[in-house]
């Protein structure tokens, strides 16, 4: 996994948006591909760069955050260096994930939905990894993982960071 840089100045990434914004233009249905490309660029999409997509595209900043807030995926600071994302869907549920989460939080020290202050980690629910027969089930650094226990998650975790 590529690590990204934690923060941009604000000109930085202004000028990102701006180039981006300059590549898709009078493209339809351009929004979520903007979206898609900022993130990829500078690690999320910054609240203070919906304005200035939202005037670029003649959308109201509403819309803009309105897709932005719906879609899990979209984030408004970078994550970690390590993004690990614990499934909470029903199957999940059925199969303990519950307690698994409780008992990674706790292991971790870090509450799920949260990044540490470091950037070393961010710890994110997730509403369906497509793997339900093998659940519970969670992806570390977009490789999915099933049947798992804290145990495992922590030598998964441990794996990847001495790879880093």
């Amino acid at each position: 996994m590529a690590l990204l840089p934690q923060r941009f100045a604000p000109e930085q990434c202004e000028a990102v948006a701006r180039e981006v914004l300059a590549a898709h233009r009078g493209q339809p249905g351009a929004l979520l591909p903007i979206l898609h490309d900022i993130q990829d660029r500078l690690g999320a999409v910054p609240p203070e760069l919906l304005p200035l997509i939202a005037e670029d595209l003649c959308l109201s900043r509403a819309e803009v955050h309105g897709v932005v807030s719906f879609y899990h995926d979209f984030r408004a600071t970078p994550p970690g260096r390590q993004v690990l994302k614990l499934c909470q869907a029903e199957a999940c549920q059925s199969m303990g994930v519950k307690a698994l989460t409780a008992e990674l939080e706790e292991k971790l020290g870090l509450p799920l939905g949260e990044t540490r202050e470091d950037g070393s980690l961010s710890f994110e629910p997730v509403y369906c990894l497509g793997n339900c027969a093998c659940a519970p089930s969670v992806m570390l650094n977009g490789e999915l993982h099933g049947r798992v226990d804290a145990e495992e998650v922590l030598a998964l975790l441990a794996e990847q960071e001495a790879q880093a």
